[in-house]
């Protein structure tokens, strides 16, 4: 045992670093009468086969989230000559894809949580504060309750999903949001090849579909598609609302 600890007596009035406690003010997390169940709503959404993402959202701004946070190794004791840890600070998971895809779970329920990691110390959050602090540790996406089994499939937040919730707003797909549909028009406008275009898409994915000038060559299509998709990128408020983005040409 660390020196910090041995001798240690709580009832005279201080921790370990000798802080009094006196003075301390300990903050409710707001959720003090929370059962740790999932939210009625959310949970029969999440049950469902493919529910709409704008409902699963509109259903998680309301709800209760539980992000897990784990012990980390900090102060690392020597002094009895086999390396030990003395302390450990707490903190928020954060998963990795081979990709490099960073991921913030969590969880609706806290036996969704134990089932994954019965060592995960459970914290209660609004799901707009489960969004900030994937957006802070640059997580794109958030899975909801992990399944034990490596591998198995959860119900994932897109980068979309995750900056409405964490910007309060509704969302929408990104073929029917008027801040997507007003930066494509824009960015096209001073295109004089771009006889027409046209917007679809599913979920946070969109294709956009150019009606172009006939006798272009490949290499001028190429970089008027280029441009066009620089040109939404370069407006963060727009990137934030589109998952991914795919061009076609319009045909007669």
């Amino acid at each position: 045992m660390s020196d910090r600890f041995s001798g240690h007596r709580p009832q005279d009035g201080a921790d370990t670093a000798g802080t009094p406690w006196a003075g301390r003010t300990l903050t409710g997390t707001g959720f003090d009468g929370d059962t740790g169940e999932a939210d009625g709503r959310l949970a029969r959404l999440l049950d469902g086969d493919d529910p709409a993402p704008g409902e699963v959202v509109a259903a998680l701004s309301e709800a209760r989230l539980i992000v897990p946070v784990v012990a980390v190794p900090g102060e690392v004791d020597t002094s009895s000559g086999i390396p030990a840890d003395a302390s450990s600070d707490m903190a928020a998971v954060t998963l990795v894809a081979p990709d490099g895809q960073r991921a913030l779970p969590a969880f609706t329920s806290t036996t969704a949580l134990t089932a994954w990691d019965p060592q995960a110390r459970p914290v209660p959050v609004t799901a707009q504060r489960a969004a900030l602090a994937a957006v802070q540790e640059g997580c794109t996406v958030i899975p909801l309750d992990l399944p034990p089994a490596p591998g198995a499939a959860a119900y994932t937040l897109s980068g979309s999903m995750v900056w409405a919730l964490a910007m309060a707003r509704e969302w929408v797909p990104a073929h029917r949001d008027d801040q997507v549909l007003r930066a494509v028009a824009a960015t096209v406008a001073p295109e004089d090849d771009v006889l027409a275009h046209r917007l679809s898409g599913t979920a946070g994915e969109l294709v956009v579909e150019l009606g172009l000038r006939p006798g272009l060559t490949g290499p001028q299509v190429q970089a008027l598609v280029t441009r066009v998709g620089e040109g939404l990128a370069v407006d963060a408020e727009t990137r934030a609302r589109i998952d991914a983005v795919t061009f076609r040409l319009l045909t007669a």
